[in-house]
């Protein structure tokens, strides 16, 4: 036997003995609910300050790669447009389905929440109302920062979407003058996408510190009281993702579910554990180009958008059953009107939520679009991190699924790619630096040849003039 084929071997061995990602998570979750429940259960506060503090720092180093991740996203996926046929078409139906789907949601949520009066015989006397609050003119005079820097510095995802934006269709415009520019973007995307893959091999840590702090800090002690208002949002939320989801999948894309499930696994189960949509955005776009088999240029657009505007947990469901919830709690009886303005606040405000961990900003912009009043808030903020879980892993399969579904509209879905069988996930290929070298001209405006599946004739090549683009 060759010295390669040994070393080849030795290489396969150490594949098969690695843990799957997946995997790791599920053991970081159970382990974090058993040392939270032993942490509460025999009050031990060391273990508990332990567990808050790792997850802390779990949260803040997402939160410390997310600007510069969502800027150098988005100017990427803007700069692509120029690569598509039928750019604007792909634009349109990308931003119809997130409007639809969110539509669909939140009337689960409208649904369920009128169905079972979740704030019957729930006291709100001692809440307070939160220190900020969205509102209308805060969202619309919020999008355009004072100073670029600000909103950096201070995270505000919507403002950085909005600069991203303006750089890219800038960088768009001027064609190959920006070509230096677009390279450094690409550059710098892959470097931290790097740095976000060196995070997220924490994540099994991750998840232990903050399914356990959940459970050390509140325990089913907070639950009680508002049992209905919990099981409605993780029903409403399961509803859209195991029911909704699913039928779009099999009726509208006419692509098998379940494939989708067992190869966006990951995805979802980082986002739950996460409570971040944009801190899963490399990881759910690796997937929905490398085992969903939608075009990557198409991709790079419909993911960081997704990540950032499509919220049908946190911005539909969440808000939906909340406003009912403070509406009953208060006496107050909401008519159609009501209900009309939640779908509407819904659609329109959903890029509120930032793609970060809470929905606060959207629940309070609800309330004060309804007239309600915001102590309402002030219990559900206690258990928030749990609801969290929920609505952010809905809103990452959500943002997976809208792409499949264009793509499949478009005939630009590699079936090939969908049908095949999945294999074992390696998520760090998902962030390996090598990324930029197979893909040296991403972002750059160059068209390397397409590769159509030959089996089904759908493949990745989305460029203009492709004749899969064309019409029939």
């Amino acid at each position: 036997m060759s010295e390669a084929s040994t070393k080849q071997g030795g290489a396969d061995r150490r594949r098969r003995k690695k843990i799957p990602f997946a995997a790791q998570l599920l053991i970081g979750l159970v382990l974090g609910l058993a040392l939270g429940y032993a942490a509460r259960h025999w009050s031990v506060a060391w273990l508990g300050a332990t567990l808050e503090t790792v997850g802390t720092l779990f949260v803040q180093l997402l939160f410390l790669i997310v600007p510069f991740l969502v800027f150098t996203a988005i100017v990427a996926s803007i700069a692509n447009l120029r690569n598509l046929a039928n750019a604007g078409r792909l634009v349109a139906k990308t931003l119809g389905w997130f409007a639809v789907t969110s539509l669909i949601a939140v009337g689960i949520g409208l649904a369920i929440g009128l169905s079972t009066d979740p704030g019957a015989g729930v006291d709100l006397s001692s809440a307070a109302a939160p220190k900020t609050s969205g509102s209308w003119t805060d969202f619309l005079t919020g999008i355009v920062p004072v100073n670029v820097v600000d909103a950096f510095v201070n995270v505000n995802v919507l403002q950085i979407v909005f600069v991203a934006v303006v750089v890219g269709a800038a960088a768009a415009r001027l064609g190959d003058r920006a070509e230096p520019f677009l390279r450094f973007n690409a550059s710098a995307l892959a470097i931290v996408q790097k740095a976000l893959w060196w995070v997220i091999r924490l994540a099994p840590v991750g998840t232990a510190a903050l399914i356990g702090k959940s459970v050390f800090a509140y325990g089913w002690d907070l639950l009680e009281p508002l049992a209905v208002f919990s099981i409605d949002i993780y029903a409403g939320a399961l509803a859209v993702m195991l029911v909704v989801y699913p039928v779009l999948l099999r009726l509208v894309a006419r692509v098998s579910p379940v494939q989708f499930f067992r190869k966006a696994w990951p995805a979802i189960q980082f986002a739950f554990v996460s409570r971040s949509s944009v801190g899963t955005l490399p990881l759910a776009q690796k997937i929905v180009t490398d085992r969903l088999g939608v075009p990557r240029d198409y991709a790079s657009f419909a993911s960081p958008f997704g990540a950032t505007t499509k919220m049908d947990g946190c911005a539909a469901i969440y808000p939906a059953i909340a406003a009912i919830f403070v509406a009953q709690v208060y006496g107050v009886d909401l008519g159609v009107r009501d209900y009309l303005l939640i779908a509407f606040v819904s659609v329109i405000g959903s890029a509120a939520t930032a793609g970060l961990t809470g929905a606060t900003v959207m629940l309070t912009l609800t309330l004060s679009t309804l007239g309600l009043p915001l102590e309402g808030v002030g219990l559900l903020l206690a258990i928030d991190p749990i609801m969290d879980m929920i609505r952010t892993a809905t809103n990452v399969t959500g943002q997976m699924v809208v792409p499949v579904i264009v793509a499949r509209s478009e005939k630009i879905l590699d079936r090939g790619v969908y049908d095949a069988p999945p294999q074992p996930f390696d998520a760090e290929s998902a962030f390996d630096a090598d990324e930029a070298a197979q893909h040296p001209n991403s972002g750059s405006g160059s068209e390397p040849d397409p590769k159509p599946d030959a089996a089904s004739g759908e493949g990745p090549g989305v460029r203009r003039g492709d004749p899969a683009l064309q019409p029939a």
